[in-house]
C-alpha cells in the first residue's frame, strides 16, 4: 500500500535544497554556542547529516501526521492524570491503599530506565515502525490495567505502559524534527504540546465520570479504540528516514544491539528496583532495620556506584554521557525539573484522595475540584511561553515558579476537615500558576545553551531525571502515608483499628467507621497523614531553589537572532 506522500505528489515529501552535511549542522540554532560539544564525539548524529538532502513532509500528509502525534500525546498525558481520581476506588476494590505509590512509581520507573535507550533506537531503526512498536507496548499496558484482577497486576500494567510512554515522548519530537524544517518546528511543537495539554485538563473529569457512572477500568480501555485509529493514520504517512551508517553485512538491528549500553541499562534498572523496593516496604511490611530492607538499600548504593564507574568508562557511548550531564545548565536543569515534576505527581495522586476520603466527594467531583490547579497550569504555561519569547530571559520565571510552588505545597499540607472551599481553590491556583510558568524553563535552558547535536541527549536526560525522582518521591510518599496512618489513628481515635481503616481504602472509611465523633477523629488523622506526603513536595521544591541559579542568565532572543 502506497503512502499518501506518494499518492499526492504536489503535497508530499520535498527535498530541502542541496546542502552539505556541515551546512545542515550549522543551520541549527546554537551550533556556534560557547558551550558546544565536539561534534566528532557524536558519530550517530554526524552520520545522519552528512552526504544527504533533507526531505520534509508538507500538505495533507503533514496534517495527518500532526493529528496522529497529537492524539498519542493527548493519551499519554491523559493516562498520567486520569488515574488520580480513580485511585481511591481502585484501592477500595483491591484493598491496596499501601500500593498507591506504586501505581505512579511503577509507571515512572519503567519510563525512566528505558528513556535513555530511546534516542539510540530512533537514531538507528525506522522511526515510524519504532514509534508504532512503542505505541503497541503502551496499548498492551493499558489493556493489562483494564483487565487487572489484583493490585499487583495493575502495577505490572502500569510498568508496561510506562515503557511505551518513554518511546512516545521522545519519538513525537524526533519525528517532527525529521518531518519539518527548523523554522516550522517551533510552531509544530507548539501545536503538539498545546493539543496534548488538554489531556491533563480532561483527565480528572473523564476519570471521575468513568469511576462514578461506569467503572474505573474504562480509564485504561479508552486508549484502545483511539490507539487503533492513530495506528491507521500513521500507516498511511511516509516519514522520511535520513540515511544511517550501517556496516557492510550488518543490519540496523545488529547495529543497534552493538551500540546500546546493555550493561548500563541492567545496572540502572537494578539500582532503581532495589531502591524503590526498600522505600516501599520499609516501615510498612518490614521494619527499617530488617535485613531485607538494609540489604536492598546497601545493594542499591553498590549498584549505583558500579553504574557510575561503567558510564565513565563508556564515555560518549554510555546511556548517560558524562560529557553532557556534567554541564552545569544540564544537571541544574535536571534537578529543578525533577523536583517540580515530583511535586506535581504527588499532588495529582494525593489531592483526589483528600477530596474523596476527607470531604466525601464523589470521583467525578474530586476531578472537578482539581480544575483550579490544572487550568492555572495550562494558562500559565502558554502565557509564560509567549512572554519569555518577548522578554528573552527564562531564569526569573523558573525562580518565581520554585518559590510559588514551594509556598503553595506548604499551604496545601494544612488541608484538614475544616478547610474552606476558598482555601483549597486558592492554594491550588497558586500551585498551578507556579508550576505552569516554570515547567518548560529547564528544557528551554538546555535548548538555548547547548549545541544542536547535544540537545536530544540533554532532553532525554531531563525526562529521565524527572521520571526517576518522581518514582522515588511517590514511593517515599506511599510509605510515609501508610506509616502515618498507623501512627496517627491510634492517637486521634484510640478505639479504631488502623489496619481496618487502611484495608478499607480511601473511599471505604465510612463503611468501617460510623458517623459521629469517632469518624471525625479518623478523618482528622487521615488528613494529617495526607498532609505529611505534601511535606515531601515542599522539601523537594525548596531544594530546587538552590539549583535554579545554575540554569544560567541567558537572553534567548540573542541566540535566536544569530541563528536566523
Amino acid at each position: 500500500m502506497q503512502s499518501l506522500s506518494h499518492q499526492i505528489p504536489s503535497v508530499g515529501i520535498q527535498p530541502h535544497g542541496h546542502m552539505t552535511g556541515q551546512e545542515v549542522v550549522d543551520s541549527y540554532p546554537g551550533s556556534e554556542d560557547e558551550n558546544n560539544i565536539e561534534m566528532s564525539t557524536y558519530e550517530p548524529f554526524t552520520e545522519l547529516v552528512q552526504n544527504q538532502e533533507p526531505e520534509w513532509i508538507t500538505g495533507l500528509p503533514l496534517g495527518i501526521l500532526m493529528v496522529a502525534l497529537s492524539i498519542v500525546m493527548f493519551l499519554v498525558l491523559l493516562d498520567g492524570s486520569i488515574i488520580g481520581t480513580a485511585t481511591p476506588q481502585i484501592t477500595s476494590e483491591f484493598h491496596s491503599l499501601g500500593d498507591v505509590g506504586w501505581y505512579g512509581s511503577a509507571f515512572q520507573l519503567a519510563s525512566a530506565v528505558v528513556q535513555p535507550l530511546t534516542g539510540k533506537i530512533y537514531a538507528t531503526l525506522n522511526k515510524k515502525w519504532s514509534y508504532l512498536w512503542f505505541f503497541t507496548i503502551f496499548e498492551v499496558g493499558s489493556l493489562v490495567c483494564g483487565i487487572a484482577n489484583s493490585s499487583a497486576m495493575l502495577i505490572i500494567g502500569r510498568a508496561v505502559a510506562g515503557i511505551g510512554v518513554a518511546g512516545l515522548q521522545n519519538g513525537s519530537l524526533t519525528i517532527i524534527a525529521t518531518a519539518a524544517p527548523l523554522l516550522k518546528r517551533a510552531r509544530l511543537n507548539g501545536i503538539l504540546m498545546g493539543l496534548s495539554q488538554s489531556g491533563i485538563v480532561m483527565g480528572p473529569l473523564i476519570g471521575g465520570a468513568f469511576t462514578s457512572y461506569s467503572t474505573w477500568r474504562w480509564c485504561f480501555y479508552i486508549n484502545l479504540p483511539l490507539g487503533a485509529f492513530v495506528a491507521g493514520m500513521l500507516l498511511f504517512v511516509h516519514i522520511p528516514e535520513p540515511k544511517k551508517h550501517v556496516e557492510i553485512g550488518q543490519s540496523r538491528a545488529l547495529t543497534l544491539i552493538k551500540d546500546v549500553d546493555f550493561l548500563g541499562f541492567i545496572l540502572l534498572t537494578g539500582f532503581a528496583i532495589e531502591l524503590l523496593l526498600a522505600l516501599q516496604i520499609g516501615g510498612a511490611s518490614r521494619p527499617w532495620n530488617s535485613p531485607i530492607v538494609i540489604g536492598l538499600l546497601c545493594g542499591s548504593v553498590v549498584t549505583l556506584i558500579v553504574f557510575l564507574f561503567w558510564q565513565h568508562y563508556m564515555g560518549d557511548k554510555a546511556m548517560i554521557p558524562f560529557s553532557i550531564v556534567t554541564q552545569r545548565v544540564v544537571w541544574c536543569g535536571c534537578l529543578v525539573y525533577a523536583f517540580l515534576m515530583a511535586a506535581l505527581f504527588l499532588l495529582s495522586y494525593y489531592i483526589p484522595i483528600y477530596f474523596q476520603s476527607v470531604l466525601d466527594a464523589s470521583a467525578i467531583m474530586s476531578g472537578v475540584y482539581t480544575l483550579p490547579n490544572i487550568l492555572a497550569q495550562v494558562i500559565a504555561c502558554v502565557g509564560s511561553g509567549i512572554l519569555v519569547e518577548r522578554m528573552g530571559y527564562y531564569l526569573p520565571w523558573s525562580i518565581a515558579s520554585t518559590v510559588m510552588t514551594a509556598i503553595s505545597t506548604g499551604l496545601i499540607s494544612t488541608f484538614d476537615v475544616n478547610t474552606t472551599t476558598g482555601q483549597w481553590i486558592g492554594y491550588q491556583l497558586l500551585f498551578g500558576a507556579g508550576c505552569g510558568i516554570g515547567i518548560q524553563m529547564p528544557i528551554l535552558a538546555a535548548q538555548s545553551s547547548l549545541a544542536a547535536p547535544s540537545i536530544p541527549f540533554a532532553i532525554a536526560i531531563l525526562i529521565f531525571s524527572q521520571n526517576m525522582v518522581s518514582a522515588i518521591c511517590l514511593a517515599i510518599a506511599s510509605s510515609l502515608f501508610t506509616n502515618s496512618l498507623q501512627t496517627l489513628i491510634p492517637q486521634y481515635a484510640p478505639s479504631v483499628d488502623p489496619a481496618a481503616v487502611i484495608d478499607a481504602g480511601a473511599t471505604g472509611i465510612r463503611r468501617v467507621v460510623q458517623a459521629g465523633p469517632v469518624l471525625d477523629q479518623v478523618l482528622a488523622a487521615y488528613s494529617r497523614a495526607i498532609g505529611n506526603t505534601f511535606y515531601i513536595a515542599t522539601a523537594s521544591l525548596a531544594a530546587g531553589l538552590f539549583f535554579v541559579w545554575g540554569m544560567g542568565w541567558r537572553d534567548i532572543r540573542i541566540q535566536r537572532g544569530s541563528a536566523q
